[in-house]
Parts: structure tokens; C-alpha cells; sequence
């Protein structure tokens, strides 16, 4: 609906309800209507759904159009982040939000600070997913107020023309809704558990679930040690499950984003089930690291297994763990994605212990000559040494080449002192275009940091905390903080109105008329930033 449609429809209820009604005014009706474009999680997860896969069509026509986002542990950062990015680039698309598990469990369980291992309560993922939507929702509306407030303007000047020009942005106005990644772990539990959870997610607006193949009682961060992996089957399970959820929910083009943490997981709980030579079980099983057993001189509490006519037990460790054979994660990580794509997920998510295109792109090579456009999801992770990987990267490719590297020293080269040097230059821009690289090379449609507002939110409040409570004082706030808000354009340094005083304002004057007791009034001291 168009503007003035919408309140055309709103003033054909408004008379079709009598005399009672005709207090309402129609085109404030229309407003707050137009503020609330999705009413819904549901909503949210339909139209970012579509953005989503539209996006995915585009990225197989041009790798240069991958996409891009920043995990998000508030609904604030998420809404400053989007609103950052209207601001510099005009416009949202190719960004969606990323929610992570890690920071859910570091900043938002109720039992205070957790590692990432699931031990955090599953509602608080759906619950921060609602969050932040509910923060983009309210920077849609904020903005809009904005330009109802000038189009009011426009039209007690007299300017039709710019009243035109207003009624036009309102029309096409671009919302800060986009979609979201959300990390649903390794399911909290069984298949049940995971359809159970994945609609609580889809329900509050997630139109991509993100689910990795580790044991979900034992699951650790990505770049831990100690993961273990499940077999393929019980990981399909989950797949379907999640494809069932979307489907009840009518999010009939929901997306599922299978990780496999098989490069860095030397370990399995459990032994597939297998009933023929080559079958999915048995592809898994032998990869397992077994030794061939004399049947005269078997032990007590001994597993067995047959592998080529021979009678195999597989090394299991006093966790009751089993081991992987060394080197076969590569191999192992192949398969998990190629099975995962023929069995219902849309995207790939393989978690590696460097960022190095390469190494990437020679697994994503192996699953596109069976599935031409795999495509993944990668993680930029933090916690990579980015300065140091890239810096040794460019070392190997020059002492490969034959050049001199005899003025730095591989192990060192975090160190400032190579801040300066070309080595460290070169690293940097390859750092930069890592993501252009990758997704060109290696088949990477969506490009993500997990944790950065954690990490920024920790820098700057060092960085506040050392000056304010040092010699700077009151000036250590407002040279590093509110100075650098006014002259960068940052919307919140008007806190109250980010906050939604002017929304409730124009509320008050919508149902008070002008008995409205108003908060922006001209002793507001929020006009101080007017002029700037």
C-alpha cells in the first residue's frame, strides 16, 4: 500500500464503524500502521526468507555478490549496526544480522557467563532472536516519525513539492528489517528437541538456522579442543527436523545452514549403524582408527567391528569416546557436506582453524564436482590471529618463490616493530580482500564475524574507563565519545529520541490532541544537538 492508500483504507474502517470511531484520525492511523510493517515473527521470517534466496540466486550468477554480516548479542547493537550501515551506503541490502551461540552463552544465559558448550537455557535463543527484531522494528519507526514529522512540515510551509518528494520516500522506504543467521547449536538434544526449538526460532523471526554436527551433550565452541561429531544419520535427523519446522510454520523457503566441525573433531561418541559394505554408516566407521584383532587374544570390554572380512576394534578412549583416524578430517568434513546438501540443507558452514582461501577452496572444489553450487556460510572468526596468519601466509608464498625473508622472523611476526615492513603491508590488503577472494575462489556466499561487538564493546569501554577515571576526567567522555558522536553524524547521540521519546510523542498527540503532555518540548536539553 501506498500512503495515501493506507489512509484511504483507514479513514473506509474509521466511517464503517459509526460515529463511535469518528474520533480517530485516519492518517495517524496510517502512520503507526506503516510503522509496524511486520506484525509478526512470522512475518519477519516469510519476507527475509525471500530476500535470502534471491540473494543466493544472485550470488551463483556473480560471486562478487556475497554477502556480509556481524553477530549481534543486543537488540541495540543490532539496531545501530543497521542504522550505520543506512547511513554510509544507502541502503541494507547484502547485509543480514548474525546471531551466535557463543555470545548468547557469554552475555545472555541467566546463569551468568558460560563457555560455548550448550549449557546455556535454549529459550534465550529465540528470546534475543524476538530482541532484535524488535529493536529494527522501533529504528523503522523512529525514521518514518522523522519523515512524517517533515512531511507535516513541508505542508504547513506550503511546499507541495517537497510534501511530493516525502510522500515518495514513505512509499519506498527501505526497512532496517533484514535477515538473520541464528545459531541453534548442535540442537540441545535430540531430533525432537531441535524441531521443538527451531520453531520457537522461526516463530520470532529466523528465516536461517545454522546447526553443526557435534554430539549435542558434548558440544564445544568450533575452536576448542575436544569436539565430537555424530554420525551422519543422526545429523540428517536433525536436518529434517528443522525442514519440518519451516514448513509447519508456512516459512516454506526457510533456510538451513549445516555445519561440520569434522576438520578440528578427532572424536565420535558412537559406532553407525551399518547394514552394507559402502552404506552411509560404513563410510562413517571407517574413518575410524581400529586395529586388527587376533580372536584368541581378546580383552575384556574390547569393541568390534568388521571392516574388508576382518575382525576391527576401534581405539575408544577412557571417555568412552572413539578416535578418528589422524588426517581423515578433511575427508570427513567432504562427505558431511555433500551429504548434508543431499539430504535438505542450503548451505554449508565449514569451520577451519585459519582463514587460508585455499585450504578452503580445495574442500569446497571436492563437494562441487558432486553438488556444482554448494555454497557456504564462513566464519571470520576472532578467534583466528588475523595479523599473524596472513603475515606468515605471505612469508611461506616469499620464501617459496625464493625470496629473501632472512630480515624477519616467522614466529614473531605479530610484532610491531614489522608494522611498517612490506611483508606486513601485503598481508594487510590480502586481509582485506579475504572476503572478495573467498567468496570468488571458494564458493563463500555469506561472510560473518561471530563475536565482534563483543570485542568492540570491550575496547571501548577500556578505552572510556582508562581516561575517565584517569587525568582526563569528564573530558575523556566528551573528546573520545560525545564529540566524536556529534561530528561523526551517530543518530543516538540524541539518546531520548533514539530511545523512542518522539515516538511517544507523536502517540500522545495522536490520542490526546492537544491536551498531549509532550517530552520534546524547546527545554528538552536533547535540542543541544540540534545545530550540530
Amino acid at each position: 500500500m501506498t500512503y495515501q492508500t493506507e489512509i484511504a483504507h483507514m479513514r473506509q474502517l474509521i466511517d464503517g464503524n459509526g460515529p463511535s470511531w469518528a474520533a480517530i484520525d485516519a492518517e495517524s492511523a496510517a502512520r503507526m500502521a506503516i510503522q509496524n510493517r511486520f506484525r509478526t515473527g512470522l512475518d519477519i521470517a516469510k519476507y527475509t526468507a525471500g530476500i535470502m534466496r534471491a540473494d543466493m540466486d544472485a550470488y551463483d550468477a556473480d560471486p562478487a555478490a556475497y554477502t556480509q554480516s556481524l553477530g549481534c548479542w543486543h537488540g541495540f547493537i543490532a539496531q545501530q549496526k543497521m542504522i550505520s550501515i543506512k547511513k554510509h551506503f544507502g541502503s541494507t541490502k547484502q547485509r543480514y544480522l548474525y546471531l551466535s551461540g557463543w555470545m548468547v552463552a557469554a552475555l545472555r544465559s541467566d546463569f551468568g557467563p558460560l563457555p560455548d558448550q550448550s549449557m546455556h537455557e535454549k529459550t534465550s535463543v529465540p528470546a534475543l532472536i524476538e530482541e532484535l527484531y524488535t529493536f529494527l522494528k522501533q529504528a523503522d519507526a523512529r525514521e518514518l516519525g522523522g519523515m512524517f514529522r517533515a512531511l507535516d512540515a513541508a505542508r504547513e510551509a506550503g511546499d507541495d513539492m517537497e510534501a511530493k518528494r516525502l510522500e515518495n520516500a514513505i512509499d519506498n522506504y527501505e526497512t532496517h528489517v533484514v535477515p538473520i543467521i541464528a545459531d541453534i547449536d548442535a540442537g540441545f538434544g535430540n531430533a525432537e528437541a531441535t524441531y521443538l526449538l527451531a520453531k520457537k526460532m522461526i516463530e520470532a523471526g529466523a528465516c536461517a538456522l545454522q546447526i553443526e554436527n557435534q554430539v549435542s551433550d558434548e558440544k564445544q565452541c568450533g575452536h576448542q579442543d575436544g569436539k565430537v561429531t555424530v554420525p551422519h544419520e543422526d545429523f540428517l535427523q536433525k536436518i529434517r527436523a528443522i525442514r519440518h519446522a519451516f514448513l509447519e510454520m508456512g516459512v516454506e523457503d526457510g533456510i538451513i545452514v549445516a555445519r561440520t566441525d569434522s576438520l578440528g573433531a578427532g572424536l565420535t561418541k558412537q559406532i553407525a549403524y551399518s547394514t552394507e559394505p559402502g552404506d552411509l554408516g560404513d563410510q562413517y566407521n571407517a574413518f575410524l582408527d581400529c586395529e586388527e584383532v587376533d580372536p584368541a587374544s581378546i580383552s575384556n570390554g574390547q569393541v568390534f567391528i568388521s571392516r574388508d572380512g576382518k575382525l576391527m576394534s576401534p581405539k575408544r578412549l577412557p571417555s568412552n569416546l572413539f578416535q578418528f583416524r589422524a588426517g581423515t578430517g578433511e575427508d570427513r568434513c567432504v562427505l558431511d557436506c555433500i551429504t548434508s546438501l543431499q539430504n535438505g540443507a542450503d548451505l554449508l558452514w565449514i569451520e577451519t582453524e585459519k582463514p587460508h582461501v585455499e585450504q578452503i577452496a580445495g574442500m569446497v572444489d571436492r563437494v562441487r564436482e558432486v553438488i556444482p553450487n554448494a555454497k557456504l556460510v564462513y566464519n571470520n572468526s576472532p578467534s583466528f590471529n588475523w595479523t599473524l596468519n596472513f603475515r606468515q601466509q605471505v612469508y611461506d608464498a616469499w620464501a617459496e618463490a625464493g625470496a629473501d625473508v632472512s630480515a624477519y622472523d616467522r614466529d614473531k611476526l605479530m610484532s610491531v616493530d614489522y608494522d611498517g615492513t612490506d611483508l606486513a603491508t601485503e598481508a594487510d590488503e590480502k586481509i582485506r580482500t579475504f572476503q572478495a577472494d573467498a567468496a570468488k575462489r571458494a564458493g563463500i556466499f555469506h561472510h560473518l564475524i561471530t563475536l565482534p561487538t563483543y570485542h568492540t564493546a570491550a575496547l571501548s569501554t577500556d578505552n572510556l574507563a582508562k581516561r575517565y577515571f584517569g587525568e582526563e576526567g569528564m573530558l575523556g567522555y566528551v573528546l573520545n565519545v560525545q564529540r566524536e558522536e556529534i561530528r561523526q553524524g551517530i543518530a543516538c547521540v540524541k539518546h531520548q529520541n533514539m530511545a523512542g521519546s518522539d515516538i511517544g510523542d507523536d502517540h500522545k498527540e495522536y490520542f490526546a490532541g492537544e491536551a498531549a503532555l509532550k517530552a520534546g518540548g524547546k527545554d528538552n536539553t536533547m535540542n543541544q544537538f540540534e545545530a550540530a
